[in-house]
């Protein structure tokens, strides 16, 4: 795959529907040269972040792009605009969010304006 591919799930803000976004992330990463060890981080990442933004805008709708091609798949977690994007470090959720998606991504940002998470995993296998 040469072209990036974009693809965009929205899902309301609910704890029980993790699976979806956990089976969408791992469907978009073996779109890439990914090992089956980096998809599972891929879903452990996703999960991770959405049950953060449940946290944030319990029940409103969450926009999550997903932008892959054979190198990275990249997401960003849109939160609402009433999301507070960098909560406490006394809250142990954000603090679990933080050291999980920390180690397993290659680039995790917080940003406030708009408020979002935006996370980046790179390919570990040699595309062919």
């Amino acid at each position: 795959m040469s072209n990036p591919t974009r693809v965009a799930l929205t899902v309301a803000c609910e704890p029980h529907l993790a699976r979806i976004v956990r089976m969408t992330a791992a469907n978009v990463a073996t779109l890439s040269a990914m090992s089956v060890e980096r998809v599972e981080d891929m879903r452990m990442a996703a999960e991770e972040a959405f049950i953060y933004a449940c946290g944030t805008t319990p029940g409103e709708e969450l926009v999550i792009d997903f932008d892959v091609d054979e190198r990275h798949v990249a997401m960003t977690f849109q939160l609402s605009a009433t999301a507070f994007a960098v909560p406490s470090e006394e809250d142990p959720t954000a603090v679990y969010a933080d050291l999980i998606l920390g180690s397993v991504c290659d680039v995790y940002e917080k940003h406030e304006a708009p408020a979002r998470l935006v996370l980046d995993v790179k390919a570990d296998v040699d595309a062919i």
